[in-house]
């Protein structure tokens, strides 16, 4: 099967988050199977020309009633025959910043930056003579070639290739205003009004993409139900329902050669594995240390890697006074923060850090190995998301033998287990609501668990074994393409 996935980042080329480690580790997934897989991408201002082969003739675009033309280079990803396609257009990706200069603001072009990504995917295939069974676009800003693929008579060459629109996170959907469909030729614009491109009187990239994908997929079996619901649809409900016979759920995997305690050399020279849990001890005080935190192997440790958004349910830990704090208010638990995002959250946490010193410590920034240490180092996982479509920091920690405390939603439903409900087969603790005192709950749960070192210890090794691994998520899209293929 000739799969073409077209996706506006990928590692180790360019990422803002888990859509770029996603996409090529399921490139790599199906290439093991034995299927010829080819990803294409902008060039962004970030990733050297030098370090890639230009290959085919310049490509001629149509874009706006005219042509935009851009080059091609190309390589592979690492440890792959996976071919990268890199789109060369120095006006579109020429700068610094994907998405926009800063992670708080977008550029006023992406509407035509990621129209041409969509555009020039089919140019590139003609070029290259050849034309996918499945293009498979990821979330809003490669959904127009989903789109474009189901309205324009033109593609009479792609009239065997199917659709797979992924979406990692409804809460973006590329919406631009009704000028933005000057941004596509004259005889696409004179379809759009009838294709599902206009949701609300905007243009909608993701909507148009749902609209006409012959098959949908999420990154959770969960998120792929929640979000037919009014609370999860971000406003496509209505959308999203009438095509929920095509929704799939599909858990990402997570690379378990990369996140690994007992090679990983942010832990060295204190790895650990299942048998030599005594280690991890030893990552705990380095953590300890490193957050200004008292030397204390008695005292349950959380830990947190965050995006400081509301999403990620940070402001339940904002009361000082509240349930949610309790535990590190008493001096009964530490909390290790790393992580960085608005504001008014990167403030409130430098208060409750400022409020309970010798309970919290908080890094306002993101550092890989300290990230790794918290992972290694931590008791506990801190995940109170109010939504997480998947969500990978859960899987890490329970590699790394550390046990998450989650919120009932998402991926963290589908692959945290509550020990208290289950305690044979248990790997965390789950809460339902998304309050404080839910919360606050849970994490006097696990703390009073970290009390039992025999249960710990069972528990610990559980959850190092467990696996989430590529080729089976592989496996749960190859079904997809074929459903697809069958219209």
């Amino acid at each position: 099967m000739k799969i073409l996935i077209v996706t506006s980042e990928a590692v180790p080329f360019a990422k803002t988050g888990g859509l770029a480690d996603a996409v090529p580790a399921l490139a790599a997934a199906m290439k093991k199977t034995g299927h010829d897989v080819r990803v294409i991408m902008p060039r962004y201002y970030g990733i050297n020309r030098d370090a890639l082969t230009k290959t085919a003739a310049p490509l001629g675009v149509p874009m706006g009633g005219g042509e935009t033309w851009c080059g091609v280079f190309t390589t592979f990803l690492p440890n792959t025959k996976v071919p990268v396609y890199f789109l060369d257009q120095e006006e579109l990706y020429g700068r610094t910043g994907l998405y926009g200069p800063d992670g708080s603001s977008s550029w006023p072009d992406n509407d035509r930056r990621y129209a041409f990504l969509s555009a020039a995917a089919f140019q590139l295939c003609r070029s290259l003579q050849w034309i996918p069974d499945i293009l498979h676009a990821h979330d809003w800003q490669a959904a127009p070639a989903v789109w474009m693929l189901a309205v324009r008579e033109r593609f009479k060459d792609f009239s065997h290739t199917a659709s797979v629109l992924t979406v990692h996170n409804l809460g973006y959907q590329g919406i631009f205003p009704v000028s933005s469909l000057g941004v596509f030729d004259n005889d696409f614009q004179q379809r759009i009004h009838a294709s599902g491109g206009l949701q609300f009187e905007e243009v909608n990239f993701l909507a148009a993409g749902l609209a006409h994908a012959d098959r949908i997929t999420t990154v959770s079996p969960t998120y792929a139900q929640e979000i037919l619901r009014d609370e999860y649809s971000e406003r496509l409900g209505a959308l999203l329902n009438s095509r929920k016979d095509r929704i799939t759920g599909i858990l990402n995997g997570m690379d378990y050669s990369e996140w690994n305690p007992a090679s990983d050399k942010a832990l060295a020279p204190d790895n650990y594995n299942a048998r030599t849990l005594r280690k991890k001890e030893k990552v705990k005080l380095r953590l300890q240390m490193e957050m200004g935190l008292p030397l204390n192997l008695e005292i349950p440790l959380f830990g947190m890697v965050t995006r400081l958004t509301g999403q990620k349910g940070v402001d339940l830990l904002m009361d000082a006074r509240g349930s949610g704090t309790q535990a590190f208010r008493e001096g009964r638990a530490q909390l290790a923060v790393l992580g960085s995002g608005e504001k008014y959250f990167e403030d409130a946490m430098k208060n409750l850090a400022g409020c309970f010193p010798a309970s919290v410590g908080v890094r306002l920034a993101f550092s890989g190995p300290l990230s790794r240490l918290i992972e290694g180092g931590s008791d506990f996982f801190l995940m109170p998301s109010r939504y997480e479509p998947c969500g990978l920091n859960q899987m890490y920690s329970l590699r790394y033998g550390t046990l998450p405390v989650v919120r009932h939603t998402g991926g963290l439903a589908d692959t945290v287990t509550d020990l208290n409900g289950h305690p044979e087969n248990g790997n965390g603790f789950v809460f339902n609501n998304a309050d404080a005192e839910d919360m606050g709950d849970a994490i006097r749960r696990a703390a009073e668990f970290f009390s039992d070192k025999k249960a710990l210890k069972a528990a610990r090794r559980r959850a190092m074994k467990q696996r989430f691994s590529w080729i089976n998520s592989a496996q749960g899209y190859l079904e997809v393409y074929g459903k697809a293929l069958g219209k």
